[in-house]
């Protein structure tokens, strides 16, 4: 899979995508990732990037004539051209699997106010935010969208399974995991998990997935359609929260009740 950043911050990227997962990809060619500095397609001698508004207004529009030669120029037959904006629907797990089925992606970062509305009708074929907030540019939400869809990617994950298992990839958040030691400041492993059981840890894990999915996240639910053994789990718990989703908060969740269901 390819990836085309334009960015004005080239300078941003690079040590994220030469780390980690991403950078190992990159070298055993799973993916390739090229950063380009949007200047290199503006007018000499100044290489200006950003005007004014027409109409007046705060900050800076970055100029169209520079993005749309880059994309012109990077775009390949099976190109598909994301803007980076906090105007478009937040990414989610099902448009993160399909963005990974395309074979080259080119992204293109905002910055100041925006850019010229005319870039969209040239060359965007689609827009993406990364939740609804606003960010400073478009390079943290580049980076964002580039793990999430590489890591799809075959061989790209050491293990397959815990990109199939993690929260989102079946509609629902992860379960609930522990690791040692067994007890840990007074709270335990709850006793399922050390059974050695697989066919209880499968059932505890998959009613704890649904149970923290309705306590952080409600509204997954509704996306989705539920067995008859989901719908019965729902209807038994008990839970001691109002209806509707956790706010934000700085506490900790507990997880005193981890060994409530079966």
């Amino acid at each position: 899979m390819r990836f085309d950043v334009v960015t004005i911050f080239p300078g941003m990227l690079e040590p994220v995508l030469a780390a980690s997962l991403l950078g190992k990809a990159r070298e055993r060619g799973l993916i390739d990732i090229q950063v380009h500095d949007l200047r290199r397609w503006a007018d000499p001698p100044h290489r200006k990037v950003d005007d004014y508004a027409y109409g007046g207004g705060p900050g800076m529009l970055m100029k169209p004539e520079p993005i749309v030669r880059a994309v012109e120029e990077l775009r390949t037959v099976d190109a598909w051209t994301v803007l980076l904006s906090p105007q478009a629907p937040p990414l989610t797990q099902p448009a993160v699997r399909c963005l990974a089925g395309r074979e080259h992606l080119i992204l293109v970062c905002g910055r100041y106010e925006g850019v010229d509305d005319r870039v969209r009708d040239l060359v965007i074929d689609e827009e993406v935010s990364i939740g609804d907030y606003v960010v400073a540019g478009g390079e943290v939400p580049a980076l964002v969208l580039i793990e999430a869809t590489s890591r799809l990617i075959p061989g790209v994950v050491g293990c397959e399974d815990s990109v199939r298992d993690e929260s989102h990839a079946a509609g629902l958040l992860e379960h609930p995991q522990f690791t040692r030691p067994e007890d840990f400041r007074g709270r335990r492993v709850p006793p399922t998990l050390l059974s050695g059981d697989h066919g209880r840890v499968a059932d505890w894990r998959r009613a704890h997935a649904l149970r923290r999915t309705l306590d952080r996240r409600p509204d997954l639910l509704s996306e989705r359609d539920l067995t008859d053994t989901q719908r019965r789990q729902l209807a038994d718990f008990d839970l001691d929260r109002p209806e509707g989703a956790r706010p934000h908060s700085c506490a900790p969740a507990s997880n005193g009740d981890a060994e409530a269901l079966p």
